[in-house]
C-alpha cells in the first residue's frame, strides 16, 4: 500500500512535439505502458490508433491553420457543414484561422468528402502526417480543393494572437494525478478532451506498479487522527481484496472493490477558454475540496503565464 499527495503537471514539453508523439504521450497513460516509448515508437502507435478508430486518442494532437480561398464560396460552405470540435475564426471573407485535434479533421472529411475546405486541409495534414488519414483520401481528390490555400501557425504566433483568439487556439495540456472521485468530476466538462489511467487493463499487483495499490492522501482527515486512522485501515483492507481477486480473475473484475481514494493519473486537454471556465467553477468556494487541493495552484500558474486571459 502506498499512499501520496495528488499533484499536476503542466505538459510544456508535448507543445514543441510532434502530433504523433504527443498523441503517443497521452495514449499510452491509459495503459501505464510509457515505458515502451522510443525514438521509433510513435508513427506505429498512432496509425494503430487511427486504424482501430480510438477516437478520443486523436484528439489529444491539435494544429492550428490558417486557410485563404480564391473567393468566399468555399468559407460560406464549410460553415454549412457544422464542423464539430473546431475553433473557427473568420478573418475575412476568404480567410479563416482553424484550431481542431487530428479527430476532428478526420470526421469532418468523413462526414462531408465533398466540401473544399475539408479536403484541402486533409491534404495538407495528409502530406505531413499520412498515417492519419490512410485510406480516406484519394488520388483524384488532389486537384479538387484547387483555389485553396492552407499553411500551419507555428505555437509562437498562436501565442501572440489577440486575447480573444489566443484563448480559443491556444490548447495546453495539463496532467493530473488524483483520486478517482476528482476525476468523476472532471471528466463532465465540456469541451475538453481527457484519457485516463485504466483500471480494467493495470493490474496493480504487477511489478511495474510495485505490487501494490497507491491511494491519494485525503485531505479531509490528518495524519494522527481517528479519521486518518479508519481510512488508512480501510484501504488497506480494499489492497488485499482486490490482490487476492487478482489471483482467480481479471483486472477488470478485481477493480469493482477498489474505492474512489485510489491514484489515477489523467490528462485533460483543453484551450485556455475552457481552462478559464474549469477553474472559476473548480476553484469557487462551493467546489468540492479535493479538487480545490490541485485546481487553486493551477489557476495562479496560468495567471502567471497568461495574465490577460486568466485575470
Amino acid at each position: 500500500m502506498h499512499i501520496i499527495d495528488p499533484s499536476f503537471r503542466i505538459l510544456d514539453d508535448l507543445d514543441q512535439a510532434s502530433l504523433a508523439v504527443r498523441i503517443e504521450y497521452c495514449g499510452r497513460i491509459c495503459y501505464k505502458s510509457e515505458h515502451r516509448i522510443d525514438p521509433e515508437s510513435a508513427i506505429p502507435f498512432v496509425r494503430k490508433m487511427a486504424e482501430h478508430g480510438h477516437n478520443s486518442v486523436l484528439e489529444m494532437g491539435v494544429v492550428t491553420l490558417r486557410v485563404e480561398c480564391a473567393s468566399p464560396e468555399p468559407v460560406a460552405a464549410l460553415f454549412f457543414c457544422q464542423p464539430k470540435f473546431l475553433q473557427i475564426d473568420r478573418l475575412a471573407a476568404d480567410r479563416l484561422l482553424v484550431s481542431g485535434s487530428v479527430r476532428a479533421f478526420r470526421e469532418m472529411l468523413g462526414n462531408h468528402p465533398d466540401d473544399l475546405v475539408s479536403l484541402a486541409i486533409a491534404r495538407f495534414l495528409a502530406r505531413r502526417h499520412p498515417y492519419f488519414f490512410e485510406g480516406l483520401l484519394s488520388d483524384h481528390d488532389e486537384s479538387a480543393a484547387a483555389g485553396i490555400t492552407v499553411t500551419k501557425v507555428p505555437l509562437a504566433e498562436v501565442e501572440r494572437l489577440p486575447v480573444d483568439q489566443r484563448a480559443r487556439h491556444r490548447h495546453l495540456a495539463v496532467k493530473f494525478i488524483v483520486n478517482r472521485a476528482v476525476t468523476h468530476e472532471l471528466v463532465r466538462h465540456r469541451p475538453c478532451t481527457f484519457l485516463q489511467e485504466s483500471q480494467r487493463y493495470c493490474r496493480y499487483a504487477d511489478d511495474k506498479f510495485g505490487n501494490e495499490v497507491t491511494f491519494i492522501k485525503p485531505l479531509f482527515f490528518a495524519e494522527g487522527t481517528p479519521e486518518f486512522a479508519v481510512w488508512k485501515e480501510s484501504m488497506a483492507a480494499m489492497e488485499r481484496q482486490y490482490l487476492r481477486l487478482l489471483e482467480t480473475s481479471s483486472a477488470q473484475a478485481a477493480r469493482t472493490v477498489l474505492p474512489n481514494s485510489c491514484k489515477t493519473e489523467i490528462i485533460v486537454y483543453a484551450n485556455l477558454a475552457e481552462w478559464r471556465h474549469i477553474l472559476e467553477l473548480r476553484t469557487s468556494r462551493a467546489a468540492e475540496p479535493s479538487m480545490r487541493e490541485v485546481m487553486i495552484p493551477l489557476q495562479a500558474e496560468l495567471r502567471r503565464r497568461y495574465p490577460t486571459v486568466f485575470a
